[in-house]
């Protein structure tokens, strides 16, 4: 891995590199994503079916999209016995998490006649995106829906894109039976995300989409937000290590390769005071990655996103991850707890030499879908309060309005809205 020395001129090339891997910078795609939008929300199913056969190279009609309890069933006698009771340990995990997010709703009365209050409810019907593809990830399944079980959301829905032989993975089958969804149905892309948000003949319209994808997925949420809420655009996932002379070199290199292997365009960046463990985790990585299957990615994503920067002190390694933002932060330093204090920016944050990022993926409870691209600055990882809705409660005594009612028609008429002053004047009509 490339060694840089910390300065702003360097954090500041940093921050316009990372910027370049935002789902924002792919225009090129946007047409043919509202294209494929604008088909289903006019031919529905018809559109559906056809892009399926496209992409998918399947035939889906309306009486094999929707996957059968015998198709679940089956699901489990082809995964391992152990991955299935791992799978049920980790989703228990990130239930017993997301419980403690759980808020009532509240009223509260005053002796004057006013009685204010927030009632808070769970949306009504929930989408999930699961993709396909060669590879399976029944941790994001997890991720996605216990939050929407635990926030009561009364029916959960999932799509995931068939195999040509109309079957789905097993192991996302197990995953999403295991987690609480619903309905699951063989549908993917950017067709997926429009049957979901605006509804067809076979799958219902829902509240709320959720779920990773490529890029046209991403398309299509961003374009269907607005009609239905969505989790966010995500980005490339993004590792940054916060290090001091205390840490192992060996572990650092370890979890920094975790994230390079998702894809070329993720980042693995460790910053640290010390310029000898900086060597030191640069031969790890090499020596790692020679042993690794997914040599060729990890390569071209450290060759493209990897960095180690030295910095002068750990004030200024603090301040470079603060102004990064990451996705993933892990804090390897004599004292991580301290250190946390002085983070403001981060998805999720992973303190002390055991604690590293991969423990967050699959069976901590935190969720991993997480901000990325330096959205950790303002936006949150996926919560129940993701799938819950708060409705304001506003009663007033007349005596209360009363004391009160000069200052709002003054208010309304000073902003021009007579009818608004009108509302409350006549009230008070003699």
């Amino acid at each position: 891995m490339r060694i840089v020395k910390l300065t702003e001129d360097s954090k500041q090339n940093l921050l316009r590199e990372l910027l370049k891997r935002s789902p924002e910078s792919y225009g090129t795609y946007e047409q043919t994503v509202n294209d494929i939008i604008a088909d289903i929300k006019t031919n529905k199913d018809t559109a559906l079916f056809a892009y399926t056969k496209k992409f998918d190279g399947c035939d889906i009609n309306a009486d094999n999209i929707l996957v059968t309890r015998e198709e679940i069933e089956t699901a489990y006698q082809n995964v391992d016995p152990k991955l299935v009771d791992v799978i049920k340990k980790s989703a228990e995990n990130i239930k017993k998490f997301h419980e403690k997010q759980l808020r009532n709703s509240w009223i509260v009365p005053e002796a004057d006649g006013t009685i204010l209050g927030q009632r808070i409810l769970p949306i009504e019907k929930s989408g999930v995106y699961v993709p396909g593809g060669k590879a399976a990830y029944p941790s994001s399944v997890l991720m996605n829906v216990l939050p929407a079980k635990v926030a009561g959301v009364s029916k959960i829905i999932m799509t995931t894109p068939p195999g040509k032989d109309g079957s789905v993975s097993p192991v996302t089958l197990v995953a999403a039976d295991i987690a609480g969804v619903d309905e699951i149905y063989k549908a993917g892309g950017a067709q997926a995300i429009a049957a979901m948000a605006f509804g067809t003949e076979s799958i219902p319209k829902v509240d709320k989409i959720t779920g990773p994808g490529n890029i046209f997925v991403a398309l299509a949420k961003k374009a269907c937000f607005g009609f239905v809420s969505i989790d966010s655009i995500a980005g490339p996932s993004e590792i940054l290590v916060l290090a001091d002379e205390s840490a192992n070199p060996r572990y650092i290199a370890a979890d920094l390769l975790s994230q390079a292997e998702h894809d070329e365009m993720a980042s693995a960046i460790l910053i640290t005071t010390s310029e000898e463990l900086a060597k030191k985790v640069s031969d790890e990585v090499e020596a790692f990655t020679k042993q690794l299957s997914r040599e060729k990615i990890i390569r071209e994503s450290l060759d493209n996103y990897g960095y180690i920067f030295i910095a002068d002190n750990m004030e200024d390694a603090i301040d470079a991850a603060n102004e990064i933002a990451t996705e993933h932060l892990e804090i390897l330093t004599v004292n991580p707890f301290e250190t946390m204090t002085k983070i403001k920016n981060a998805g999720a944050i992973f303190l002390g030499e055991y604690s590293s990022e991969p423990l967050g993926d699959y069976f901590a409870g935190p969720n991993h879908i997480l901000p990325t691209n330096g959205t950790s600055r303002f936006f949150s990882p996926l919560n129940v309060d993701d799938f819950l809705k708060k409705t304001s409660i506003i009663s007033y005594s007349q005596s209360a309005l009363a004391k009160v009612h000069e200052d709002i028609e003054y208010f309304a008429t000073a902003e021009g809205l007579t009818a608004h002053a009108n509302s409350i004047a006549v009230r008070f009509e003699k």
